[in-house]
């Protein structure tokens, strides 16, 4: 009853949190088609734009898409080619997503300090995915996932956003405009937090793999060294 009880609350989090993804990523994708709403400043810019908000919603979804393939140990280890595949379309998407991020943080509602807040933010998600498939490439993989994981972690930053504007607004009830500009920072700094502390729990795990040998392999997916 133990083991299961264990699994069951190990992988409940994770399906809600891949859930998650998927549902922010199917909202980006249908944004792209959503007819124009008067009153709402993003559709307002998007009707202006030229491929910024269209790119950055493509891009980032895409991301958003790939998360929980990526973050599949199944994957990992029955289809190694499909999970190298998922990376590298996962850093496209987010090459995509975070350059057309930062030209809308210079837009962005609040002033500087949310403008700086999603500027930092696409900076981030972009240095720190470009080290991660560095790290794998030069066969580091221990390293490559954790970068990785803070990747998602940034990723994620949109769910963490919608889900802050929603409490803060909607529930609590508080004007627009301190929520967005709080959350224009909270949301991807509570994701690093998070991340941060989920991979020190599993530091003892990761040890013991590498004494037995597993951190011997080039790819995180597998593949062995040449």
């Amino acid at each position: 009853m133990r083991p299961r009880l264990y699994a069951l609350a190990t992988s409940l989090p994770l399906a809600l949190f891949s859930l998650a993804c998927v549902a922010t990523a199917a909202y980006a994708f249908a944004y792209l088609f959503m007819a124009y709403r008067s009153g709402d400043p993003f559709a307002a810019q998007f009707a202006v734009s030229g491929v910024d908000v269209p790119a950055h919603f493509f891009g980032a979804g895409l991301a958003l898409l790939l998360v929980p393939l990526q973050l599949s140990r199944g994957v990992r280890r029955r289809w190694p080619a499909l999970h190298r595949l998922g990376g590298w379309l996962s850093a496209v998407a987010i090459l995509v997503g975070g350059v057309s991020g930062l030209s809308l943080a210079q837009h962005a509602q609040g002033d500087w300090p949310s403008r700086a807040g999603f500027s930092l933010l696409s900076l981030l998600w972009l240095g720190v995915t470009a080290n991660g498939i560095r790290l794998a490439v030069v066969g580091q993989i221990a390293r490559h996932r954790r970068w990785m994981a803070y990747s998602m972690a940034l990723t994620a930053g949109a769910v963490t956003l919608r889900v802050m504007l929603a409490l803060g607004t909607g529930v609590f009830g508080w004007p627009f405009m301190p929520v967005y500009v709080g959350t224009a920072w909270a949301s991807w700094l509570f994701n690093l937090a998070l991340c941060a502390w989920l991979l020190r729990l599993r530091a003892p795990d990761a040890l013991s793999v590498a004494a037995r040998g597993g951190s011997g392999r080039r790819w995180a997916s597998g593949q062995p060294s040449a």
